[in-house]
């Protein structure tokens, strides 16, 4: 099997020939399908939503920059967007994410996989330093995927209350950031 390589890719970008793409398929389909199956999806999920990520990368090869990172790191996120995607329009089944699986890449160092881990924690320390009313609209809207309109019900306070509490915690969050990140 071909390997991925920097070339390979800026070539594929540039002439978007059938050849090359099929090389970036062999390697990325099954990592893929695996990855989707460990979290969660079942086979004929996992092969879907595999064969939307392929369609993206042929369709959207264009807006990769690889100044903004790794390709894998661009295809993994293809594949956990359409996994979240489907998981929205089938709100029944459980979610894993896929960036918490541990991804076996060839393209990605051991630091990388730290400053992640480090980010993950920052933001995760930063939304625990909101105030409580603000955490909750926060991981309302996030962790449970409610819309402004839904937690507004949930909570039983005006959508306005539910934007501004937001808007509050987003200014708190990237203070918080900043002071964490120092």
């Amino acid at each position: 099997m071909l390997e991925v390589n920097k070339d390979l890719v800026k070539k594929f970008q540039a002439e978007k020939n059938t050849k090359d793409f099929e090389v970036i398929f062999n390697y990325f389909a099954p990592r893929i399908k695996s990855l989707l199956m460990k979290s969660g999806a079942d086979g004929a999920q996992a092969e879907d939503i595999m064969h939307d990520t392929m369609i993206n990368i042929w369709e959207k090869i264009h807006m990769y920059n690889p100044d903004k990172g790794s390709f894998s790191s661009w295809v993994y996120t293809i594949a956990r967007n359409n996994r979240i995607d489907l998981l929205r329009k089938k709100s029944s089944q459980p979610y894993t994410d896929i960036s918490e699986v541990e991804i076996a890449s060839d393209n990605e160092s051991g630091l990388e996989i730290v400053e992640q881990k480090s980010i993950s924690a920052r933001v995760k320390k930063a939304i625990e330093l909101l105030p409580l009313k603000q955490r909750k609209v926060i991981e309302l809207s996030f962790v449970n995927d409610l819309t402004q309109e839904e937690i507004a019900g949930e909570l039983n306070i005006p959508i306005g209350t539910v934007k501004s509490r937001m808007r509050l915690a987003y200014q708190k969050m990237k203070h918080n950031l900043k002071e964490l990140q120092a």
